[in-house]
């Protein structure tokens, strides 16, 4: 039996494609790669990392409503020590494009589910423009995997045909002035928590320090006085030597502020309220109970749709009428809306039993034995 055939409905020729603007960017912009992109925006920003976190594994600890025992389990299970819904959520947030390769038995069937890394991924397009194959490159190695055989899912991408755009582009501004501000404080701690101050040398005479008297004064500032375990140590100045402070001016300290809005930014490319981050000063949302349904209803819910919705459809092959979804009666953070829904039921006098257990997804009461009629 061929469990890998062509799919139906593709007999026309596909529009001419384009590759529209891709994880790199043009000159005078953010010039970075994805591999530098992620390295800065997730390995060491605690905003975009946490962002993503919360959100992906929101999405991959959800409880899950599955027609099919057998696919809950595929999907349950780890395969390679990888949560496979809250990894495809990641690769989804930050590369635009999540593959979950399906791999089969001997006898056909489907036994395991793995995501594969987006940036190894490439597609080869076939004769008529549509996806005929994928390549997943390790080094110098190439393996080539049947589009049957692999779930691609992409976020939308206005200029491009095949792939998704992610989060990490919009958001690699906001990353790269959060991270240099980030910098300058460390910078700032490490001189004693404020800017160089100058050594003034004024002598009666009007001499100048000789060579070997500047670098003298330069070496024993920087060993004796410089970083955050000299600081507030005393100085002995002599022969005509001053020191002169130097102020932070107010348009030094914009820094502060400029840090702040950035992380606000990066925040609002991953759709995560800021307040849920930690980030004072945001009114937006009444208060973090509203801030946690937002998220919720605005980010977690429609991303895991498009997930669960693409692995139903690359599964429909073998379980024609799966259906895949997040049993949002089980959420804990839409309880109020649960309870708001329960009261607009009951108050409704016109809707009959069957008609309130309709509305509120709760099947009807069983006949006969272990049931009520």
């Amino acid at each position: 039996m061929k469990w890998f055939g062509k799919k139906a409905g593709r007999g026309s020729a596909r529009p001419a494609l384009t590759r529209g603007f891709g994880m790199t960017f043009g000159a005078g912009e953010w010039p970075r790669s994805y591999e530098a992109q992620v390295r800065d925006a997730y390995a060491l920003n605690p905003i975009a990392q946490r962002a993503v976190r919360l959100v992906a594994e929101s999405i991959g600890s959800a409880p899950i409503s599955c027609s099919e025992p057998d696919v809950a389990r595929l999907i349950a299970a780890q395969s390679g020590g990888q949560g496979l819904i809250e990894t495809v959520a990641s690769h989804l947030l930050l590369h635009g494009n999540g593959y979950v390769e399906l791999l089969a038995d001997p006898q056909g069937r489907v036994a395991e589910l793995y995501a594969l890394r987006p940036d190894r991924v490439s597609i080869e397009a076939d004769a008529r423009g549509w996806p005929g194959a994928y390549l997943y490159r390790v080094g110098e190695v190439t393996q080539r995997i049947e589009a049957e055989r692999l779930v691609h899912v992409r976020a939308f991408h206005p200029t491009d045909d095949h792939y998704g755009l992610g989060c990490l582009g919009a958001a690699a501004g906001a990353v790269a002035i959060h991270n240099a501000a980030t910098r300058w404080n460390k910078g700032l701690l490490d001189n004693a928590a404020r800017p160089s101050g100058a050594l003034v040398y004024e002598p009666k005479d009007g001499s100048v320090l000789s060579v070997e008297q500047f670098e003298r004064l330069k070496t024993e500032l920087e060993g004796n006085f410089q970083g955050a375990s000299h600081a507030g140590r005393p100085m002995l100045l002599d022969g005509g030597l001053r020191w002169q402070a130097m102020s932070l001016t107010p348009a030094d300290m914009d820094f502060v502020s400029l840090k702040a809005t950035a992380a606000r930014e990066i925040a609002l490319a991953f759709g995560v309220p800021p307040m849920l981050l930690g980030l004072p000063g945001d009114n937006t949302y009444a208060n973090y109970r509203e801030a946690n349904r937002s998220l919720w209803r605005l980010t977690i819910l429609p991303l895991a749709g498009k997930i669960f919705g693409a692995l139903a459809q690359g599964l429909s092959s073998w379980w024609p009428d799966v259906t895949i979804g997040v049993d949002v009666d089980r959420v804990p953070e839409l309880s109020e809306d649960r309870e708001r829904l329960w009261a607009m039921v009951s108050g409704a006098d016109w809707l009959t039993p069957e008609e309130k257990r309709a509305a509120v997804n709760m099947p009807s009461p069983l006949r006969g034995e272990g049931g009520r009629a």
